[in-house]
């Protein structure tokens, strides 16, 4: 068995099990590949993947579970050439994050442009898609880091730390009714349409179970992913947006008002995660800290040692996070 091999296993399951779409990822050729699986497949006794002629079908059973071995095996390999690197050059590496619109575009632009200040020789790649992507990618090791509000907490082989809590506001053209009332209500916002986050982006679990709560049924009439699409249909007049408060610009928004809505929603709280035995490099640790200054290395060490939810938010029990 050669780790080349179980790379090639690997990156074909990760493919759709399109070994040529693979072939070219990893610059060799389709039928080397297809020659080292079944190399693979005739040692093992068993196959990895089930065939129909000469095309890949699905995972077998027992593919499902060597493909699981072979990407821990794979992560350690990773694990051991960032030990290696961290002591032959500390400043030189990569780091990968996954993220989703809203952190990407809000949250992180100015911890990004210290960090590579920083460190300049350390490449940075940013991954953008839903929360559950997000936390799919740092749970098998495609990414160094998740940042996302949603869907960490599923992955309980994840390293959670909270960085910072947020709430929504309510954006709306100048001149609309909402912006007359001192005090909004659930019920003042839900007498109009509402243009919101797709369910499982940025906290909108929040902002349904404040109306379930309250016995109200908002009509949602469109949805997006990404705050400023959300901004552009309520300046089409599509309806009234509720966003993430970091995301409305008061010079680039000066079109539209935003109205406090705090007291209408439990704040959320977005989270760092990472894979549990990731080697975290020095750098690694920089970057934590810039984002979120209260995870310091001692606090994330300390983290890395919790092996419950429960253990980490004890540890995170008596810290007072920022509010965004």
């Amino acid at each position: 068995m050669k780790l080349q091999q179980l790379r090639y296993i690997w990156e074909v399951a990760h493919h759709d099990l399109n070994v040529s779409a693979t072939a070219q990822s990893l610059y060799t050729s389709q039928p080397g590949i297809s020659k080292q699986i079944r190399l693979l497949e005739d040692e093992l006794g068993v196959e990895v993947f089930s065939r129909s002629g000469k095309h890949l079908t699905h995972i077998t059973p027992a593919g499902e579970a060597i493909l699981k071995t072979a990407g821990e095996i794979l992560r350690q390999v990773e694990s051991i050439k960032s030990v290696a690197q961290e002591f032959s050059d500390e400043t030189k590496g990569s780091l990968s994050i996954a993220t989703t619109h809203t952190q990407a575009r809000y949250a992180l632009p100015r911890v990004i442009g210290d960090f590579i200040k920083q460190y300049p020789d350390v490449s940075l790649h940013m991954h953008q898609g839903t929360p559950m992507q997000i936390s799919e990618l740092a749970a098998d090791g495609s990414v160094d880091f998740a940042i996302a509000t949603e869907a960490l907490e599923l992955f309980g082989d994840l390293v959670m730390m909270p960085c910072y809590r947020w709430n929504r506001c309510i954006i709306v053209p100048k001149g609309h009714p909402l912006c007359h009332i001192p005090r909004l209500t659930l019920e003042d916002v839900a007498k109009h349409p509402i243009v919101t986050y797709v369910f499982g982006f940025t906290g909108r679990s929040k902002l349904d179970e404040a109306f379930i709560e309250r016995g109200l049924a908002p009509k949602v009439v469109f949805t997006a992913a990404d705050a400023d699409v959300i901004k552009t249909y309520v300046r089409l007049g599509l309806g009234i947006g509720i966003i993430a408060e970091m995301a409305y610009d008061e010079k680039l928004d000066q079109d539209l008002v935003a109205l406090d809505a705090s007291h209408l929603f439990q704040p959320s709280t977005t989270k760092i995660g990472f894979r549990r035995g990731t080697f975290l490099r020095g750098y690694m640790y920089d970057f934590i800290e810039q984002f979120a200054p209260h995870l310091t290395r001692e606090v994330v060490s300390e983290a890395y040692t919790r092996h419950s939810k429960a253990d980490l938010d004890e540890l995170f029990s008596h810290i007072k996070l920022p509010t965004y």
